[in-house]
């Protein structure tokens, strides 16, 4: 919106420090902190309200014993996440590119999905919260509609091509059923994020990293001088897409300062599918689908401990895991909670320095 507005004006002499909104790092370092104090002055405020209304976390006995004393603690704190990362985006971003709007109705949609299980699992008191079919399926809804808009700027705004990592050479074209990769990449991440959320600031903090992550791949794909000497795919203003990464990044940081063991608030699927969903996107809008796989290494992971359990004790009667996801498995080997928090985040970063390194590793 500032830029919108107030950029024209650089032209008048008295206005001309006016151009440095047309930076696109001037604007990522801006929107980080606007969502960062945002997030920290409206964080006391949201925890009090919900504590107000009594929106307080479930635990389900199937759990980890020590998990009963969270019970209460107040959660849909991801309506925080959003906020912050919602309105300093329309604040510093530049409101003409349609990547920005694909990414922030990515986030919103997902968030609203979110928002609707939390309210029937906290408010209504549904344990299960929204079903699983319906769940599902507003998903895949959006999702589908992300990859037909796609798909259909398909002639020269944007590829259905695919990167691989560490191959240069092989870049296949999906045609048509790239809209059910897209499907596939925004679906699972979000669902990949909501299962490791399960410790106090566990997702959080994997998710600064992958954002970080991506929002210089951002960058580095909407500028072509960058992009061809990196050989990877030039997304035509995909580098604004590093200022809702910046958004998400100090929003994230706001909220962690209160997530963080012992936890105030957690952010519920109102946040985690939100935030999932938005990396999702933003993962297929920089041409870096598949990179996400290694980026994201950490949610992957989670998601597939649930998925090998389920299938292991459904042929075998038998478990791999102690608890699944991961994380609970080595609750119950004896690990301290932040002693997991830790290493998962040093994994996270581990991750995502290797993903960084493939851009030249081809």
């Amino acid at each position: 919106m500032l830029y919108y507005f107030l950029y024209p004006f650089h032209i008048y002499e008295p206005l001309s420090f006016l151009r440095i909104l047309k930076y696109i790092t001037f604007r990522s370092l801006s929107v980080t902190l606007t969502a960062l104090i945002l997030s920290l002055v409206l964080g006391p405020w949201i925890i009090r309200k919900l504590k107000e209304y009594q929106i307080g976390q479930y635990i389900r006995t199937e759990g980890p014993s020590s998990h009963f004393k969270k019970s209460g603690t107040p959660t849909m704190g991801g309506i925080l996440i959003l906020t912050a990362v919602i309105f300093p985006t329309l604040l510093w971003a530049d409101l003409t590119n349609p990547h920005i709007w694909i990414a922030l109705i990515s986030l919103l949609s997902y968030g609203v999905i979110g928002f609707v299980d939390d309210y029937l699992k906290v408010i209504k008191k549904r344990s299960l919260g929204l079903k699983a079919r319906y769940k599902f399926s507003a998903q895949v809804l959006v999702a589908l509609a992300i990859g037909v808009y796609l798909y259909m700027r398909a002639d020269g705004a944007f590829s259905t091509t695919l990167t691989i990592p560490f191959f240069k050479d092989i870049q296949p074209d999906l045609g048509i059923f790239y809209i059910a990769f897209v499907m596939l990449v925004i679906v699972s991440t979000s669902n990949a994020v909501n299962l490791t959320d399960g410790l106090d600031g566990l997702a959080i903090g994997p998710i600064l990293v992958a954002v970080l992550t991506y929002g210089a791949l951002s960058y580095l794909s909407g500028n072509a001088i960058t992009a061809d000497y990196l050989n990877i795919w030039h997304v035509r203003g995909a580098g604004e897409l590093a200022v809702f990464c910046g958004a998400m990044f100090g929003a994230g940081l706001g909220f962690l300062w209160f997530n963080t063991y012992p936890a105030q608030i957690f952010m519920g699927d109102v946040g985690s599918l939100a935030l999932g969903g938005a990396l999702g996107t933003i993962a297929v809008l920089t041409k870096h689908e598949l990179l996400l796989t290694i980026i994201c290494g950490l949610f992957v992971v989670e998601a597939l401990s649930v998925i090998i359990q389920v299938a292991s004790f459904k042929l075998t009667k038998k478990r791999v895991f102690r608890m699944a996801p991961l994380h609970h498995h080595f609750e119950l080997l004896g690990w301290a909670e932040p002693k997991i928090i830790v290493r998962f985040w040093i994994i996270a970063i581990v991750l995502a320095l290797l993903s960084l390194a493939t851009l030249k590793l081809r």
